[in-house]
């Protein structure tokens, strides 16, 4: 697990827990006390329900088209045709600017993503306006939520820095998800997938519907297995989504409990250039060699992980004018990666030589354990020419990080339940934000945004170092939206934001914090059966952490700061329907991302390529619905060449690639048992291109992470 790649030797610090002061249990029962507390207060109100209430969750967070901001949205619908177990990131990969991998190589278990090239660590994550990237690493890990697409509405992608929202600061995305609606009338639903690589994804989902016209339970069930396309990269998901809900007139809250439980096999060390062209599916991870030289790999070389999330959301609509969201939110994370050490340093482990002898094989075990709870709240005030949102929120995170040696072959002075390294970390993250929207006249707006976010991290293990740091950040946006006609529209937007380092940039030094001034310029063009979205930007870096393609040795990113960089770049996106049953959705990215005057070990290397990102992006979707209740899809992508570190080293060039795929769904409304029956098919990389999409430098020898070749999912979906 790479969120666990963070330990050190150091007592634990002494601070109070929130483990100690509320468990699992307790904050499941807390939570629904709550709602039916409110629920009781609610019931006293006039409950005629209203429409979209759901979108209240979001809109501190989300944009729309009069907002002068770079954006993409995905609905149900279309989330439903392709979602046969495969992550979030995957089924993005076909937005605008995106670029999407797969450790295990079919997009279960580890998948990642990339916008405007971007990393994961700078695309800000919320779940109804709740952050969710790691608070420490600040990555997102959807492994931890197998199947979680199956409990979204909908999902928005601001691209560049967006507009403020909770958690994070973006320096590359953010992306907004909005879980469940509520459903008026009782439902139940079965969904099932299995394909190549003995893939198998099996969901139930159920709703009560709104019983007395105002009150809602909705859950759902997932179970998903894969061996992976990469040798030994399976994976074991499981994960929930149980919500309550309650409509009244003015009314609706929500409470949720969600989460996962997930165990893969790492597969994350790559491969080399020798072993790509010969056995591509390799995976060293586990690999030893016994007392009898035999080589074997370790049959536990595992990631362990168990994510639960709870969720309480009251929103209210005080009059035509005004409504109000309030949020309380507790993730609870633990778990750990295992793996087997050959000849490891008895001494690295606290562990007394035996004799002369100063190694031992051993088995260990980096564990986490943390809690993250807060607030997060809204007001909205909306009139015909103004709309005005203030907002803001409180998180705190507090981390345990610790080691076990389970099995050694020279156990020397070790007792059972001891840890190597013990120590704990806390983050806390506020901010609050004032969003305007102005009409000036009938086609000029001004939006402005003005956000203050405060940061406080502690740490103390080996490799932070005492780490005690106070970050105040001023995040002003502001932008024109000029409607030239009810077709066209024009806008120009300049935001700034700041971001603090992570652990792993203390554990390497590079602990300046990262400024970015984005500039955009966008036309959007909207017909009957043609809509355009194009855009210019510029962002302009100062102290960027950029990646350097290289690796720490329990395979977490190295970033480095450099002084001056930036990305250029212009976006295109259209809808065009050609007929009633001919859709064409065809999208590139064209981008210069440069370092400017690279210093690296005091060696100047002028104005290099930025690593990971490539200068064409590119996709496209053919969608042919030839009679009722049949969808048929070509989706096509292609990713430019890129360097994987920042010197333009030759053997760092990742080769461009090129991939199709094919996506059928036929759906019958029987109007008997079952409201409505789906057959759905995906077959990936239908012409078996043998591509790699994401690597690594290994000093001078790069490492790569291919993908699979053809393979397919079938998926069957029965509503009733």
């Amino acid at each position: 697990m790479k969120k666990f790649f963070l330990g050190a030797k150091v007592l634990r610090y002494k601070g109070s827990k929130v483990k100690n002061l509320i468990g699992t249990k307790s904050i499941f029962f807390t939570l629904f006390s709550t709602l039916f507390t409110l629920f009781s207060f609610a019931q006293k109100q006039d409950s005629t329900k209203v429409n979209s209430l759901d979108e209240v969750l979001v809109s501190a967070v989300r944009v729309t088209s009069k907002t002068p901001v770079s954006f993409s949205n995905m609905d149900k619908k279309e989330i439903k045709y392709r979602n046969l177990g495969q992550d979030i990131p995957v089924l993005m990969n076909y937005l605008p600017s995106v670029v999407t991998t797969s450790d295990a190589g079919n997009g279960f278990g580890y998948t990642g993503i990339r916008v405007r090239g971007s990393d994961a660590t700078r695309v800000n994550v919320t779940i109804n306006g709740i952050p969710y990237n790691d608070a420490e690493s600040q990555g997102t890990f959807w492994v931890n939520m197998p199947d979680f697409a199956s409990s979204v509405e909908s999902l928005q992608l601001q691209r560049g820095v967006g507009t403020s929202t909770n958690g994070a600061g973006a320096f590359g995305a953010s992306l907004n998800m909005l879980t469940d609606s509520y459903a008026n009338k009782a439902t139940g639903e079965i969904s099932s997938s299995a394909g190549s690589f003995n893939s198998l994804k099996n969901t139930v989902k159920f709703s009560t519907g709104l019983l007395n016209d105002h009150f809602e339970i909705a859950g759902r069930l997932s179970a998903m297995k894969s061996d992976g396309y990469v040798d030994r990269a399976s994976s074991d998901l499981k994960s929930y989504f149980l919500q309550g809900t309650y409509v009244g007139k003015t009314t609706l809250i929500k409470a949720l409990v969600f989460g996962g439980n997930q165990q893969t096999y790492q597969s994350w060390n790559g491969i080399d250039a020798v072993t790509l062209n010969e056995n591509r599916r390799y995976n060293s991870a586990g690999k030893f060699t016994d007392e009898n030289g035999n080589v074997r790999f370790y049959d536990n070389e595992t990631d362990n992980y168990k994510q639960d999330h709870y969720q309480l959301h009251w929103s209210e609509s005080l009059s035509d004018k005004w409504s109000t969201n309030f949020a309380l939110h507790y993730t609870k994370g633990k778990g750990y990666y295992e793996n087997y050490k050959e000849d490891a340093d008895m001494a690295e482990y606290n562990l007394n030589a035996v004799g002369a002898i100063t190694t031992t094989d051993l088995v260990r075990q980096k564990w986490l354990d943390n809690d993250f709870y807060g607030t997060t709240f809204s007001a909205k005030y909306k009139t015909e020419k103004l709309d005005v949102i203030l907002g803001g929120g409180w998180n705190k995170y507090e981390g345990d990080h610790y080691g076990k040696v389970i099995w050694a072959r020279y156990a020397s002075q070790s007792e059972l339940g001891d840890n190597y390294y013990d120590d704990f970390s806390t983050k806390t993250d506020g901010n609050i934000f004032a969003k305007a929207n102005y009409q000036f006249t009938e086609k000029l707006s001004f939006y402005g945004d003005l956000q203050y976010r405060r940061v406080t991290y502690k740490a103390n293990s080996a490799d932070t170092g005492l780490v005690d740091d106070d970050f105040n950040f001023f995040n002003p946006k502001a932008g024109l939206n000029f409607e030239i006609n009810q077709n066209n529209t024009l806008y120009f937007s300049y935001a700034r934001a700041n971001r603090e380092p992570n652990r792993t940039d203390y554990e390497g030094g590079n602990v300046k914090p990262e400024k970015l001034n984005d500039f955009e310029l966008g036309w959007r063009f909207n017909s009957e059966n043609f809509q355009l979205n194009s855009n210019f930007y510029y962002m302009g870096y100062k102290d960027q952490l950029i990646l350097t393609g290289t690796l720490d040795d329990v395979g977490n990113p190295i970033r480095s700061n450099t002084e001056k960089s930036y990305r250029l770049g212009f976006e295109f996106d259209a809808t065009v329907a050609l007929s009633e049953k001919f859709i064409f959705r065809p999208n590139f990215t064209l981008s210069s991302n440069k370092n400017v005057d690279l210093a690296v070990a005091g060696q100047n290397y002028g104005t290099t390529d930025i690593a990971y990102s490539p200068q064409v992006v590119a996709g496209n979707i053919f969608v042919y619905k030839p009679v009722q209740g049949l969808y048929l899809s070509l989706l096509q992508k292609y990713v430019g060449e890129q360097y994987m570190n920042n010197i333009e080293l030759p053997s760092a060039k990742l080769a461009d690639y090129f991939v199709n795929d094919f996506n059928a769904s036929y759906e019958i409304k029987p109007n008997t048992i079952f409201k409505s029956i789906t057959i759905t098919a995906l077959v990936n990389n239908i012409f078996d291109k043998k591509y790699v999409s994401n690597g690594a430098m290994w000093d001078i020898y790069p490492y790569y992470y291919p993908q699979a070749g053809t393979n397919f999912l079938i998926g069957l979906n029965l509503k009733f």
